[in-house]
């Protein structure tokens, strides 16, 4: 069934392209504009908890009526003003400059366009609840462009462009849009018509099984929330995947999803059996953010439930939107068959080497990672792992935990929970007090004791006892060496340390942020030259013991360095064996 119009735009833009100057030429036309129309772009877009001053791209901003010049006056870092007759049409024209490679912003260069409408369309203040329309103009000197969006279009020609509507400046800055020669392929699932567009695939590329596994994908999430028969609440869904050298991640939207991943993670032609690492972790992304089509874009932190546009949007409930989500993006993965169980243990257990090599999860709880991600995680730095932890790791093993548990009492299961917030909530905002409401009822008592102690503290999670009872064998072996060394470094060329652990033999012996290690020096008198950190134990021996030459500042150092013992503090997960009145697993 054809989704229905919104009304006529209020507010319209055109957008031509100058590729070779990577500039994006916006006209924006006000219908109706105030007296003192206000006008300014969003100084973060949500989903990305960072504010990114897109501001900084805009250039050449003017303004006219009836073919008169207007004057436009700055007011602030992302906002202008315009005195304006409200009986005739304002038109504002202005360039984005469009060279930023993520899923965020804007991006336009001979081979490939993309942007976000929060990134490149100036918010008309007073008018932001009217219907908006979005005119793309192909380029005249790359034909073979084709243009791929959710909104809702109006008229477009066979190679997208043309021109599309939404329902207010909300629903247009949430669906981004993607330029150039590119892949796509179809599928429907549960009756939704689904795209899936790739750009910058190699010529290896396998699309038809990755539009098969993103179709099982879908239609797990789908009968994760709605059962074998429910309607899922969207009527359409794109996803934009740009295959790069290098790069990984993605942001949510309500009709879709924008992702990049590494060209070398895509299917390839003739290959079969199981997915690559690389490959997996690909389809975990594509899980990862279908599933917020649920959790976040619909049901979404209270303090979300209207977002603002010019400052930072603070909640402490980060924890339960990625970190839920990011539990079940594997979870669903092994339920659609795509991984098996020991893949899916393989990447659990990362998942808590993550937490548990990270000296910051004993200084700040989820919650209070959830409420500084605008400052901390989005900004990291040489001492990030010392003083934060990321609420995706640790949110995702707070719901294995929350799952565990009500499983281990026969109290239903978090699959339970999920919809029965959804219901609660109808899709909706939702507040910690939910969660805790819907786990009383689930469960038949209170959960106070452990959010309190799990998502605001800082103690350990009851990992190991809650998997051995649903028969996980937890494995210790030796850490990595530099795990045990107390180091995150870089050897691209030679060993650069990038962070120094709290409480470890590297901080013991002073090793420093920016450190090259250059070699080492033996009691017995030897010296040696380090490439890699693996050369260290080459050239060590039995020594626990030994002097770290290390270049700072381009001087040469000599620290002490008392090398630990190889600790088993890495775990590996082997999966339960199937036994006669055991608790269920999530995978059921």
């Amino acid at each position: 069934m054809a989704e229905s119009l919104p009304p006529r735009a209020a507010v319209r833009y055109r957008v031509r392209l100058a590729p070779r100057q990577h500039r994006l030429l916006v006209r924006l036309v006000i219908a109706r504009p105030q007296a003192e129309q206000t006008l300014s772009l969003p100084v973060w877009i949500p989903g990305s908890y960072l504010v990114r001053e897109f501001a900084g791209q805009l250039l050449r901003i003017s303004a006219g009526q009836g073919g008169q010049p207007v004057a436009v006056a700055q007011t602030g870092k992302n906002c202008w003003q315009v005195r304006a007759d409200p009986r005739r049409a304002l038109r504002v024209d202005y360039e984005v400059h469009a060279h930023d490679p993520s899923v965020r912003a804007a991006w336009l260069d001979a081979q490939r366009g993309f942007f976000n409408g929060a990134s490149v369309c100036l918010r008309a203040h007073g008018q932001q609840d009217a219907a908006h329309e979005l005119t793309m103009h192909a380029p005249p000197d790359l034909p073979g462009w084709s243009l791929a969006t959710a909104l809702l279009p109006v008229r477009a020609g066979r190679n997208g462009f043309g021109r599309y509507r939404a329902f207010d400046y909300d629903e247009l800055a949430d669906n981004p849009v993607e330029m150039g020669v590119f892949w796509s392929g179809q599928f429907q699932a549960r009756g939704v018509p689904h795209r899936l567009v790739v750009a910058g695939a190699p010529p290896s590329f396998d699309g038809p099984r990755l539009l098969a596994d993103t179709r099982k994908i879908c239609q797990a999430a789908i009968a994760f929330w709605h059962g074998a028969r429910g309607r899922p609440p969207h009527g359409r869904y794109l996803f934009l995947l740009n295959a790069l050298h290098e790069g990984y991640g993605g942001l949510e939207h309500r009709h879709g999803a924008a992702l990049q991943c590494a060209r070398k993670d895509l299917p390839r032609l003739g290959e079969a059996g199981p997915p690559s690492e690389g490959y997996a972790g690909l389809l975990g992304l594509i899980s990862h953010e279908y599933f917020h089509l649920w959790n976040v874009k619909r049901l979404r932190p209270a303090e979300l439930a209207r977002y603002d546009y010019e400052r930072e949007n603070h909640t402490r409930l980060l924890w339960f939107f990625e970190g839920f989500t990011s539990y079940y993006d594997d979870l669903l993965l092994l339920r659609a068959g795509l991984i098996d169980a020991a893949a899916y243990f393989k990447l659990l257990a990362t998942a808590i080497n993550q937490v548990l090599q990270a000296p910051g999860r004993r200084v700040q709880s989820v919650a209070q990672a959830s409420f500084e991600a605008w400052t901390k995680h989005y900004r990291p730095d040489a001492n990030t792992p010392n003083a934060t932890i990321s609420y995706y790791t640790k949110g995702a093993l707070v719901a294995l935990c929350v799952d565990l548990t009500l499983r281990r009492q026969g109290r239903g299961t978090l699959d339970d929970v999920m919809r029965a917030l959804w219901r609660r909530c109808n899709g909706g905002p939702m507040t910690e007090a939910d969660l805790l409401a819907v786990l009383r009822a689930q469960s038949g008592r209170s959960w106070a004791r452990e959010i309190a102690a799990w998502v605001h503290g800082t103690g350990e999670l009851p990992l190991e006892k809650l998997l051995r009872a649903h028969g996980v064998q937890v494995l210790q072996e030796a850490a990595p060496l530099a795990q045990r060394l107390g180091l995150r470094v870089d050897e691209r060329a030679g060993i650069l340390v990038k962070t120094v652990l709290s409480g470890s033999a590297a901080e013991a012996a002073g090793m420093a942020p920016g450190d090259e290690w250059l070699g080492i020096e033996l009691p017995s008198g030897g010296a040696w030259r380090l490439m890699k950190l693996d050369d260290l134990p080459l050239y060590a021996g039995p020594a626990r013991r030994l002097t770290a030459v290390v270049a700072r500042e381009r001087r040469l150092l000599r620290l002490l360095l008392a090398l630990p013992p190889g600790e088993a503090t890495a775990w590996r997960l082997l999966p339960p064996a199937k036994a006669a009145g055991a608790p269920s697993w999530p995978a059921c």
